[in-house]
């Protein structure tokens, strides 16, 4: 059961002040600690809705990221709740609004503009650096230090080129804000760093005209952007400098190619503006031609998710093990015997990457239950049962990741999984077979039947005599 929380509970040391706010996946409060005059925030996960996963991915994706995370443009980090029995992240308290407190007011004078674009684009180069893409920056996620540095937040959507991706690995869908969200992020490419600077680009844009450049697309919308420029912002307001468009559309452009090369560069034109070239961006006051509109419409028609060289060049020094766990009472020696076999492999593959399974069947008909008795997430206790399990692995916990996948189908979905993440060996469980399994077909025979990798089945003593008997 999640904890009711309150002015004045302790957790971990942490003690409640204030509920400053509830966002769509998380709420955040003041807190204190005894004897440390820091003023911190502790940010809890949203777990109402137990059928939705993505909020605790996001969680655990922000967990794994924060503490690697240093520097005057990120809220520091200080400490890290579990799943169980309360998750939570505890983080410096950056004072002030976000820069949403300025929507109301826009457009903005152009030369603040430039200054928020400029500060901003520092900050994303220095999270650069540090291997991440944030992937959701917009007004509500920048902040700013009394000494005058933007701080990003909100790291739930990020991807660490050096950690999992577990957004990624678990859902076949575009992540990010839908109105800053960039082509290639459209297409499920998390790997560009400059889809940030394309969500700059949009920032600019609204705090220039006080209009979105793409408006606030639902469903397939989105794909427009893939073929379809915005009105120029000088159209939308004559007080945008030349110089401004040229950098604003720029960031925009359709392919990352097009854009500025770092955030670095974008700073450095927006701090300079006298060398800024221009070209015939500065001067547009209409969208493209309805051709030229066209091409780009034909060319998206066959876009397809672009290949991630980075993720490529990490995956291709040392191989992926995905071990399936069966977590149903009754297979506790089955996962055991799992575990013993994963530990000979590590003693041999010293740089695997390991993803631990689990998936939680859903019934064809009908309605599913999921939450037990308690009104729990069964998907949250089954993510704590799998952090169990592999507590006791000697692996580096950032080359270990926990999945529960929900599904009608559980070895459709430990194939699409290992086919769509690369994987090159699964550890799978057998239990002795049945007449209804060898009816239907198990798992584990259909795993080895169409995995697109090695499979080793598992059997315990007792497993293998039933199948003798």
């Amino acid at each position: 059961m999640r904890l009711r929380l309150s002015p004045g509970m302790v957790i971990d040391g942490f003690t409640l002040k204030e509920h400053l706010g509830t966002g769509g996946m998380a709420q955040i409060w003041s807190v204190e600690r005894e004897d440390d005059p820091t003023p911190l925030v502790m940010k809890f996960p949203m777990l109402i809705d137990s059928d939705d996963p993505i909020p605790i991915v996001c969680f655990e994706t922000e967990q794994m990221i924060m503490p690697r995370l240093s520097g005057p443009h990120v809220p520091r980090f200080i400490a890290a709740g579990p799943l169980d029995p309360q998750p939570y992240i505890v983080m410096e308290r950056i004072p002030g609004p976000s820069l949403k407190a300025r929507l109301s007011g826009v457009p903005l004078p152009w030369a603040e503009v430039v200054r928020i674009g400029a500060k901003v684009a520092r900050a994303l180069h220095d999270l650069h650096l540090q291997k991440v893409i944030h992937l959701d920056v917009k007004p509500s996620n920048v902040m700013f230090r009394e000494t005058g540095e933007a701080v990003l937040v909100d790291f739930g959507f990020a991807r660490h080129e050096q950690l999992p991706d577990l957004l990624a690995e678990e859902f076949r869908e575009p992540f990010g804000t839908t109105p800053y969200m960039a082509p290639e992020q459209v297409l499920e490419d998390r790997a560009d760093p400059r889809s940030d600077l394309f969500a700059l680009g949009v920032m600019l844009y609204f705090f220039i005209t006080g209009e979105r450049p793409f408006g606030t697309p639902k469903g397939g919308q989105i794909r427009r952007r893939l073929w379809r420029d915005p009105v120029p912002p000088r159209a939308r307001n004559p007080e945008c400098p030349p110089w401004l468009q040229e950098i604003i559309l720029r960031c925009l452009e359709v392919d990352p190619n097009d854009r500025y090369a770092t955030a670095a560069q974008l700073a450095l034109d927006l701090e300079n503006p006298g060398q800024v070239a221009l070209t015939e961006r500065a001067e547009r006051l209409e969208r493209d031609s309805g051709m030229k509109t066209f091409r780009r419409w034909l060319k998206a028609r066959k876009a397809q998710p672009l290949e991630t060289p980075n993720i490529v060049r990490q995956l291709a020094q040392a191989p992926i093990l995905l071990v399936a766990i069966d977590l149903t009472p009754g297979s506790e020696d089955l996962s055991e015997a799992q575990r013993v076999l994963l530990g000979r492999i590590l003693s041999m593959e010293m740089e695997a990457r390991v993803a631990c399974v689990n998936v939680l069947r859903l019934s064809r008909i009908g309605v599913d239950v999921l939450e037990d008795e308690e009104g729990r997430s069964l998907h949250v206790q089954r993510l704590i049962q799998l952090r169990h399990w592999g507590a006791g692995l000697e692996i580096p916990k950032e080359r270990i990741t926990y999945s529960v996948l929900e599904a009608t189908d559980p070895a459709a979905a430990l194939v699409d999984y290992a086919r769509h993440n690369n994987v090159d060996h699964i550890v799978i469980g057998a239990r002795a077979s049945s007449a209804f399994r060898r009816y239907l077909g198990s798992v584990s025979s259909r795993v080895v039947a169409e995995a697109p990798c090695s499979v080793t089945v598992v059997r315990t003593p007792r497993e293998r005599r039933a199948e003798e008997e």
